[in-house]
């Protein structure tokens, strides 16, 4: 299967890549390069032909001879869609219907959509692909509105699948540390102490990067039925944990470290998930990763990198960070298109 990867320079993007190659596909990848400059350490391969072109300018002719799209090219995070209000709309929402459009009219049979969790925002109880939806910031209504305009193009020969990833976490060369239990690790290795400024009640489902890379890879080899216009949770029921309790399997990775809590904080965003369907009706799907090992394989990585309080705190593995530095150098303009495009 000839495939293109957007956001194919990214956290999750960098890995998909030469995994999707592993298995003989034609992995070709999309990505603007706001990060470009954030490797933590070598050892994956890059995709082997990447194309440096922002989602927004893609044409139909850039799509044609593929036989999937697996879109990942979006500003990922709630700050991000906090700082840059109607472009997290024109590129998450608007970018990503356009691409999905155009890749209908180019001939591609299959178009995966990186979804989340968060658009069940706050939920009592358990709550699954049938739930209603509760999207609570700017991010997650980008992903339920992409979710409802993308579905309207599924046809005889268009099949859109939308994977609802719970919180991502796991080392990657293109490491992100504005996620909760990546964060945490960080905090753990660099001061020996993770100090909490709410009480960590919250729920949230975490799946390792390299689990949700397993879930685009089952998808794309699925039989077309059985992932049609479908809607799956990517994660396990066992990976549903309160903060707090993210924080101790961390802290137990990294010897030494302690932990603190604090009040209840002002963060109202719970939510816990059944990943029953994914588990059931997605061929060859399970999870090889739990918060334990991903912690543990994060020690791994710092150890054997040395990596010291300015890499966890620069900019390079911090999205927010990065791209308030190429605004406030003028490198990107106000609708973050580069100015030299």
């Amino acid at each position: 299967m000839r495939v293109l990867v957007t956001g194919s320079e990214g956290y999750l993007g960098c890995l998909l890549g030469p995994a999707l190659a592993q298995r003989g596909h034609d992995v070709v990848g999309l990505d603007t390069g706001f990060f470009t400059n954030g490797w933590l350490y070598n050892g994956v391969e890059r995709t082997t032909s990447t194309l440096l072109k922002d989602v927004r300018d893609v044409t139909v002719e850039d799509l044609r001879g593929f036989d999937a799209v697996v879109h990942m090219a979006e500003l990922s995070n709630d700050p991000l869609g906090d700082l840059l209000g109607e472009v997290t709309y024109a590129v998450n929402h608007h970018g990503s219907v356009r691409l999905a459009t155009l890749a209908k009219e180019a001939g591609v049979s299959r178009f995966v959509h990186m979804s989340s969790c968060s658009v069940y925002g706050v939920a009592d109880g358990v709550v699954d692909e049938t739930s209603p939806t509760n999207p609570q910031t700017a991010y997650a209504v980008c992903k339920e509105l992409v979710e409802k305009d993308v579905s309207a193009l599924a046809d005889d020969t268009f099949s859109p699948t939308f994977l609802r990833n719970a919180t991502a976490f796991g080392a990657s060369p293109r490491m992100r540390f504005d996620i909760v239990l990546n964060n945490l690790s960080g905090l753990a290795w660099t001061t020996g102490e993770i100090a909490m400024t709410s009480d960590g009640s919250p729920w949230r489902p975490l799946v390792h990067a390299l689990d949700i890379g397993k879930a685009i890879r089952c998808v794309l080899e699925a039989p077309r039925e059985a992932v049609h216009a479908e809607v799956f949770n990517v994660g396990s029921d066992e990976q549903n944990y309160r903060v707090r309790d993210i924080a101790e399997k961390v802290a137990a990775a990294f010897p030494g470290c302690t932990t603190s809590f604090g009040e209840p904080g002002a963060d109202n965003r719970s939510y816990r998930v059944s990943f029953a369907k994914i588990h059931s009706q997605l061929p060859g799907f399970s999870c090889d990763w739990d918060a334990d090992s991903g912690a543990r394989q994060l020690q791994e990585v710092f150890s054997r990198t040395a990596m010291d309080a300015s890499t966890f705190t620069g900019r390079g593995h911090t999205r927010l960070k990065q791209l308030e530095h190429l605004l406030t150098t003028e490198q990107l303009d106000p609708e973050l298109f580069w100015r030299t495009r």
